[in-house]
């Protein structure tokens, strides 16, 4: 299955970007995918683990505009007790903004473990929306950031320059992110033509367990 999605303006922070939100030139494979769940329903990020997506650009490279935006910026604390007027936490900062983006998505769910594959489900959401339960409005990245649409991917759309994977290239994107610890897996990209480098696997980084120091046990000695 192959998808046009157009968004006229967008963002996608960078892992490290902190008063100056800066953004990635390209849609994340794990902003992809969290697109693709909340199109068909799904709030379960693990539902579809083991899908492959393959992104690419059409046209030029979105141009990326500088804006200045107020920002809310606090921690919770015994004293405010989740009180924080706009007067003492709001503050301008900049932020970096995509315009005019067109994506095309490949997915693939061979590898998939859920009984009803997502691209099932995509296809079932656009054929008959009335059946996809989901709130709000359909975004890509930030919940601002909705999208003008998305269909099947038409060749008078134009042509496509896909990433792809290559541990030299100079593009690094999020793969999976663990929203609790800001952790995650990256892959660095090329732009190039279409090949099996350009599938992606949607799946969290396999952790190693640390093993729990146990109790040491003196040897009693006996006389």
């Amino acid at each position: 299955m192959q998808l046009y999605l157009d968004c006229p303006c967008t963002s996608f922070p960078r892992s490290f970007a902190r008063d100056y939100k800066e953004t990635y030139c390209y849609p994340p494979p794990s902003t992809v995918y969290g697109f693709l769940l909340s199109l068909v329903g799904e709030n379960n990020m693990m539902a579809h683990v083991g899908v492959r997506l393959a992104i690419g650009i059409i046209g030029n490279a979105s141009p990326i505009s500088r804006i200045v935006r107020k920002q809310r910026h606090h921690k919770f604390s015994r004293d405010h007790l989740g009180t924080y007027p706009t007067s003492k936490f709001s503050k301008p900062n900049h932020h970096e903004l995509l315009t005019d983006l067109q994506v095309a998505i490949q997915v693939d769910s061979t590898e998939e473990t859920a009984t009803v594959k997502l691209v099932n489900r995509i296809a079932i959401a656009l054929a008959t929306p009335e059946q996809i339960s989901r709130f709000g409005a359909l975004s890509l990245g930030e919940s601002w950031a909705m999208v003008n649409g998305v269909r099947a991917y038409r060749e008078s759309d134009g042509e496509i320059q896909w990433l792809v994977r290559n541990n030299r290239g100079l593009i690094s994107l999020p793969v999976w992110i663990n929203r609790n610890t800001g952790q995650g897996r990256f892959q660095r990209f090329h732009l190039g033509e279409f090949c099996q480098d350009c599938w992606v696997s949607i799946s969290p980084p396999i952790v190693a367990e640390i093993p729990k120091p146990g109790k040491s046990r003196r040897s009693k000695s006996h006389t």
